[in-house]
């Protein structure tokens, strides 16, 4: 049993996608932004702001603004309990058998937990829509609400990024996460030829030199896989 961190925002993210069409407007309320720490990412949204689903999804995914999860969770459900409670039925659904989440970025919440495994499977579940695929793989989004100034994020996945001493070749995006009781958490997909892979670390050290522990876990994983499988008839 482990805390996922922000790689809570994958299961979000599959939800807004099974309950929203992404030209879905959201007026942004100060209950959507004051349940964020202040310690914690954010995209600057800020009451009466004017955004589509399609963006708050990039901003969840791409930056990992937890303001984006708590916008979705009340639009979708009208309060953060509710949308807990759906994602905790969504979860079931897909297969997990030992995860409770509390709220939808990965806020650390004693009883927001989950296993390597069950995160594994929504991962894998996620997998299916273009709508969040064709976000993780990005490596920085511009933001422009219709009534505000516009403003630019980065991806918080390095293995996608080109500059960064652990980008991987095949690495083709999803979700990282951190906080000081979760450690240094991601899910992510790498795709050589006809294989794709899917790997999940939780709990790895922080960084430190450069050097992106969870990163290398991933590529020791993937590197493991495509070496030693083939797809045969």
């Amino acid at each position: 049993k482990m805390y996922p961190a922000s790689t809570t925002k994958i299961l979000t993210a599959i939800l807004a996608v099974e309950n929203c069409k992404m030209d879905d407007v959201v007026t942004i309320t100060s209950e959507m932004t004051s349940k964020v720490p202040s310690s914690y990412t954010t995209a600057y949204l800020r009451p009466g702001e004017q955004v589509t689903i399609e963006q708050l999804l990039n901003v969840l995914l791409i930056p990992s603004a937890n303001d984006a999860g708590f916008a979705l969770a009340i639009h979708i459900s009208g309060s953060v309990e509710n949308f807990a409670n759906l994602m905790n039925e969504k979860a079931t659904q897909i297969g997990c058998t030992n995860s409770n989440f509390t709220n939808p970025s990965g806020i650390h919440d004693e009883n927001h937990f989950s296993t390597a495994k069950d995160m594994a499977l929504i991962g894998m579940y996620a997998l299916r829509y273009p709508q969040i695929t064709d976000i993780v793989c990005k490596t920085s989004y511009t933001l422009q609400p219709t009534n505000s100034s516009s403003r630019t994020f980065e991806t918080t996945n390095t293995l996608i990024k080109q500059d960064e001493n652990n980008y991987y070749e095949y690495a083709t995006g999803m979700k990282t996460g951190f906080t000081d009781p979760a450690g240094s958490c991601i899910i992510a997909t790498a795709k050589k030829e006809n294989m794709e892979f899917l790997a999940v670390v939780l709990n790895a050290p922080e960084p430190e030199n450069n050097t992106v522990y969870r990163d290398i876990d991933c590529t020791t994983l993937f590197e493991y896989g495509f070496q030693n499988y083939e797809e045969i008839t």
